[in-house]
């Protein structure tokens, strides 16, 4: 049975592959179609910011290439790094984005949105990435952002008494949480970001499936419904912002590691052999006692 499901879910993960790849070559020229058509405008223009959702940046320069923004947790400093690369094709851009979402920000387009300079547009080749500020202060505004995000602390009010202390104690709270929040925003997306090309192998995931609640993983991230508390109706939610208001990354993590243990036995390895292994050994001790 073991085997036979395997095997269906291999078959599965090979037809999903090459559907993938075919769309992703489609969507790519299509992607790239639009772009060549509006090459003009893109250039008058002087470019066009068409994400900036902290820590999401995404801009397309008038020489029709993409700046795109990461953030990246440092584990040697405790801080998060806000990385900018510079994307060359449309075909390498849909790797990172979905392509209706992108055709949706060049529709959404708004006045304030044209033009990089002002955005703190990425300029230089590969090798070396700097970024314009024009006559700003000459610092890296989205680093300086990012690291002033990541080891900044809020300003605390003086307090005379104990009712002053109790409001600041609570806006710190909230602060805090908005904070723990973006942190563990942090932690799915780069773990969206690293697992991307692995999904296209896999397919879709089950990580939990309730009577109030539904989240899988699959190709473009994490994607669940819930019904929240108090109410009747389902909730979609998607994106690390969103999925982190009713998950805890950790239990995310968790339950989809058993998710795919589940339809991918063998992928533990010797440790569930050693487990059961230690299961059999208690099971053998407790049947030896008087």
């Amino acid at each position: 049975m073991d085997a036979r499901r395997n095997a269906d879910l291999a078959e599965m993960a090979r037809d999903a592959a090459i559907e993938r790849s075919d769309f992703l070559v489609r969507a790519g020229e299509q992607l790239e179609r639009f772009i060549n058509a509006n090459a003009d405008r893109i250039r008058e223009l002087g470019g066009l910011v068409l994400i900036d959702d902290d820590p999401d940046y995404l801009a397309i320069a008038p020489d029709g290439t993409f700046r795109s923004r990461s953030r990246v947790y440092d584990d040697s400093t405790g801080e998060w790094i806000s990385e900018t690369e510079i994307i060359e094709t449309a075909a390498e851009l849909i790797e990172l984005y979905n392509p209706a979402d992108i055709l949706q920000a060049f529709a959404d387009a708004e006045t304030e949105d044209v033009g990089l300079e002002a955005e703190g547009a990425v300029a230089g080749d590969d090798d070396e990435l700097e970024v314009d500020v024009g006559e700003a202060d000459g610092s890296d505004l989205y680093a300086g952002a990012a690291d002033t995000w990541a080891a900044g602390q809020p300003a605390v009010p003086e307090v005379t008494d104990e009712a002053s202390a109790a409001v600041a104690l609570y806006e710190l709270a909230l602060d805090f949480q908005d904070r723990s929040q973006r942190t563990e925003a942090g932690l799915l997306e780069q773990f969206e970001t690293a697992a991307t090309t692995l999904l296209g192998q896999v397919g879709t995931l089950v990580v939990v499936d309730d009577d109030d609640e539904h989240l899988a993983l699959g190709v473009g991230g994490f994607r669940g419904r819930v019904i929240p508390e108090g109410e009747t109706g389902w909730q979609d939610i998607s994106g690390p912002e969103e999925i982190v208001r009713y998950y805890d990354p950790t239990d995310v993590f968790g339950d989809l590691a058993e998710a795919i243990a589940e339809a991918y036995p063998n992928v533990a390895g010797d440790d569930a052999d050693e487990d059961d292994d230690e299961d059999d050994d208690a099971d053998a001790d407790a049947d030896e006692r008087p």
